[in-house]
């Protein structure tokens, strides 16, 4: 479910609200101030909603945090690289730094903002105090994460290399590194709780320095229980109440969780998405004695239950992809720093109220908090049957990939994504037109069209006047919903008289009364128009089937008008009956053609100008109910418990049977539909039997 109210959209996932709170188009310094003043009319203008003022970027944001004390928003991002600070009980931007390179990550080091590490892409580590840039030196190999020991002063830095490098920050001096196991190291993270940091590496193993040890205390290979060997350790958090619990995310998108004292993980826990897990936030909630699991990757950040693994809710912004992802303390807000401009704040009520800094957020949902809702499953896709067989899945029915549902199936989303793309690679190119389609239709229902009612007589007549009448003037064809009209090619001499004969007192009795109506079939008719609409033709070819007389008579010349003895034929005869199908199949013949009615149904239905193909188009059960309404049918037989039988004659049977020329079926003078001639004299064009040459008969 999602609505709109002022700039708050809302979505129900699961049953847990998110209000998603956007605000306005960012807009520039040096906007005319006409166009400013402007924007006073501007209903979405004025109805913004602006969390904090200037929460944005020139183009993309990567770290977000807060400070301990809850009353600083840091966000570092890039082009150029700077740092912003925002002061929330002001809401707004309380000042802004600007580095030499770009920002990798940062480190709050006090309860506020007065003391700062940036650790930067050019190996540098910079500390900034209240008053500005403090100090700068450099690590000896790239820099891919930071951390800080509050108890011994120690500024942790994660790099390329094997060595964890300390900086101590009281003593001024670096310290003798601390050696792993992995080749380099991507993550690093101290647990707040019993000061316990942990090594995340490219080799997918976890390991645990105790800094009063200055040594190993443990290692856990992650990718042993996932079974895929290439992943390497990319996000580490400690769990922040008792600090038994460590959450690891992998490359591959898996989040892992792990007791301090078992090798063995409690709950394995997949985005779907196989993009490397970025953050992961144990996050306390008011309305729960059991803390959530936030973790995020590049595309969609999930809140999820660390004992059961069940998913709450789910968030995937459209301004582009998740960098960091930032959860106010105690509170249901979260910041999140994205590949845009923009860093959008969502509000989840369920994980906790509304800061106290923002506090209105809780009026501003109370308009939006009655609607419906809809469940949405994040690992499963729900399919009907149909769309199993249009996906060339239907050997799957039974196994353990579908579940059946209801009327349908969950099947695995991430498999669902694959078989939709093989069974239909060309889906975009379809919905692209269809698209293109829809879009010239509503243009053109935007037109201003003439709509002209016919009359009830010489409908065809009235239509193709006022057809010539607007082929003339250049307007479009009128529209009419009873009959198509076509008009007529701008070759053809134009009709000057146009629709004015419908106006005519003169004429007005030909457009009313039934008298007058125009036999569009008679002789004298189709003689005068012979571009006039085939109608009859297609009755004819319907009720009718052609007779070639000149194959006919030779092929009685030949073997005479039993086929049953054409097995008994020399091999002359036989080759010359072959040779003369051929000549019939390459040449067809010139002279008029003759046809015969197929049964005594189709003759009735010529001559009330009938046309069996809407029946035939009729399913079996309208048909049936058709057959009832008869009073004279016997075709249809009744049986117990309602059961039903009818008995038909099928096509296939009927054109299978030997066709005789004068056997069962009628001809065209015999209907009295054409008149009766006594021989018929083909000329050159044909042979008859009055009027051709000689039989030739053995």
């Amino acid at each position: 479910m999602t609505s709109e109210g002022g700039s708050m959209k809302v979505t129900a996932i699961n049953g847990v609200k998110m209000y998603a709170v956007s605000g306005h188009r960012s807009l520039a310094t040096w906007i005319n101030p006409n166009k400013l003043k402007a924007l006073r009319k501007d209903d979405e203008f004025r109805r913004r909603i602006d969390l904090i003022q200037d929460l944005n970027f020139n183009t993309a944001s990567t770290r977000i945090k807060s400070t301990p004390d809850g009353e600083y928003i840091i966000v570092s991002g890039t082009y150029p690289p700077q740092v912003k600070v925002y002061e929330l009980q002001q809401l707004s931007l309380k000042f802004e730094r600007h580095l030499v390179a770009e920002i990798i990550d940062f480190q709050v080091l006090g309860d506020d903002y007065s003391k700062l590490a940036f650790l930067c892409a050019d190996r540098s580590v910079c500390l900034h105090a209240k008053y500005g840039s403090h100090y700068s030196l450099r690590i000896p190999r790239m820099g891919r994460d930071i951390a800080y020991d509050r108890w011994s002063c120690d500024l942790l830095c994660a790099a390329s290399s094997p060595d964890l490098y300390r900086i101590n920050l009281e003593q001024g001096r670096f310290l003798a590194p601390l050696n792993t196991h992995s080749p380099a190291i991507n993550v690093i993270c101290r647990s707040p709780v019993h000061g316990l940091v942990a090594c995340g590496g490219e080799d997918g193993a976890l390991e645990c320095f105790d800094l009063r040890q200055k040594a190993a205390v443990g290692r856990i290979d992650i990718v042993a229980s996932p079974g895929d060997s290439e992943q390497e350790v990319t996000a580490i958090r400690f769990d922040q109440t008792e600090g038994l619990h460590v959450a690891v995310g992998t490359s591959s998108g898996q989040v892992v969780i792990y007791d301090l004292r078992s090798s063995r993980p409690l709950r394995v826990k997949d985005h779907m998405y196989g993009s490397p897990i970025l953050d992961i936030k144990w996050h306390e909630t008011l309305n729960s004695t059991r803390p959530k699991m936030i973790t995020a990757d590049n595309r969609v950040v999930r809140v999820w239950d660390p004992e059961t693994g069940d998913g709450m809710t789910s968030i995937e912004p459209s301004a582009g992809n998740i960098n960091d992802v930032c959860v106010i303390k105690n509170s249901g807000l979260m910041l999140m720093a994205l590949e845009s401009t923009e860093i959008p704040s969502y509000f989840i009520p369920s994980l906790g109220p509304a800061p106290k800094w923002c506090s209105y957020l809780e009026n501003l949902t109370e308009e939006l908090e009655e609607g419906a809702q809809t469940t949405i499953y994040d690992d499963f896709k729900f399919v009907t049957k149909e769309d199993i067989e249009r996906l060339n899945l239907t050997n799957l029915i039974g196994t353990n990939l579908l579940r059946a549902y209801m009327h349908g199936y969950f099947i695995d989303y991430r498999l669902y994504l694959k078989a939709k793309s093989m069974a239909d690679p060309f889906a975009y190119e379809a919905y692209r037109k269809k698209r293109i389609q829809e879009k010239m239709e509503a243009e053109r229902a935007n037109r201003i069209t003439i709509k002209r009612k016919l009359p009830k007589v010489n409908k065809n007549l009235a239509a193709r006047l006022i057809a010539t009448e607007d082929d003339e003037d250049g307007r479009n064809e009128p529209e009419n919903e009873d009959i198509a009209v076509k008009k007529r090619s701008s070759k053809k001499k134009k009709n000057t008289g146009g629709s004015e004969l419908l106006k005519d007192e003169r004429f007005a009795a030909m457009f009313r009364d039934k008298e007058f109506e125009v036999d569009e079939f008679s002789p004298d008719y189709l003689a005068l128009h012979p571009n006039a609409a085939n109608k009859k033709s297609s009755l004819v070819e319907e009720h009718f089937e052609a007779v070639d007389v000149d194959s006919q008579e030779e092929d009685e010349e030949i073997v005479g008008t039993d086929d049953s003895f054409s097995e008994e034929l020399p091999l002359d005869n036989k080759a010359m009956k072959r040779k003369h199908q051929a000549k019939r199949k390459e040449k067809p013949a010139k002279g008029p053609r003759l046809y015969e009615v197929k049964d005594e149904s189709h003759a009735q239905a010529f001559r009330n100008q009938i046309s069996f193909a809407k029946e035939h188009a009729l399913p079996l059960e309208e048909r049936i109910k058709a057959i009832e309404k008869k009073a004279n049918s016997n075709d249809l037989m009744r049986g117990q418990g309602g059961s039903r039988e009818i008995s038909f004659i099928s096509h296939s049977f009927e054109e299978g049977k030997p066709k005789s020329k004068f056997g069962s079926k009628r001809g065209i003078q015999s209907l009295r539909l054409k008149p009766e001639r006594k021989s018929f004299k083909g000329g050159s064009r044909g042979r008859g039997r009055g009027g051709g040459r000689p039989s030739k008969r053995r």
